[in-house]
């Protein structure tokens, strides 16, 4: 049982740490220590739900319905585009709100005198984008839901062991990024350092929904 839990956990670690739209998204919400918790549980809850979704056998239903992924791979590159073209004005004409933490969080040091301006985004709007970057992404199908339960599979009756260990590495991912961000608040407490982080996820978005496009 233990092989197989941290066998899970590793893929799991493995698919979920790298460059991409959801990650850079609770990276920016915990730079701005801004509804952090439930971005962080949104995004481990939606990953759990992913998991389990392939380890019981519905990931080979994709196969089925190559239209569904066409959908949904269309409806994602037109939503990355929209948020990297929003990055792409913040980094251009940055407002106050995008330059500082949530005025009910601690300031990050040397950002004092900005921290009071800012303005906090509604729980709704955040949720909903943490969603969206999520469910209309269709890697996330073809990588935890049909790879992710193929390799589960093998596992046997171990199989939830194994989707267990996964789920436990997106638990540890989004929640350590969540609330590690803050520590980096250091070198992004001007003005500067948001516009350049703004720019990076614009650049990093908008590439992102040229690649759904033009790589079936």
């Amino acid at each position: 049982m233990l092989p197989s839990f941290l066998a899970g956990l590793g893929l799991g670690l493995t698919l979920i740490i790298a460059i991409g739209a959801q990650n850079l998204f609770v990276l920016r919400q915990g730079l701005r220590r801004e509804h952090v918790f439930a971005v962080a549980a949104v995004c481990a809850a939606s990953d759990a739900a992913l998991i389990a979704l392939g380890v019981s056998g519905l990931g080979l239903a994709l196969t089925a319905l190559p239209w569904l992924v066409e959908v949904i791979r269309w409806a994602g590159a037109l939503f990355l585009l929209g948020y990297g073209l929003l990055a792409a004005r913040r980094a251009i004409r940055p407002s106050g709100h995008a330059l500082a933490p949530s005025p009910e969080t601690e300031p990050a040091p040397g950002s004092a005198g900005r921290a009071g301006t800012a303005v906090r985004s509604r729980l709704a709007p955040v949720l909903l984008t943490c969603l969206a970057l999520t469910w209309l992404n269709p890697h996330v199908y073809l990588d935890t839901v049909f790879f992710l339960g193929l390799v589960a599979s093998g596992h046997g009756e171990a199989r939830w062991v194994f989707a267990a260990g996964a789920m436990l590495g997106s638990i540890l991912w989004f929640f350590g990024l969540a609330f590690g961000a803050r520590y980096l608040s250091r070198w992004l407490a001007t003005p500067r350092a948001w516009r350049i982080l703004d720019a990076i996820i614009a650049v990093v978005m908008i590439a992102l929904a040229v690649s759904l496009v033009l790589v079936p």
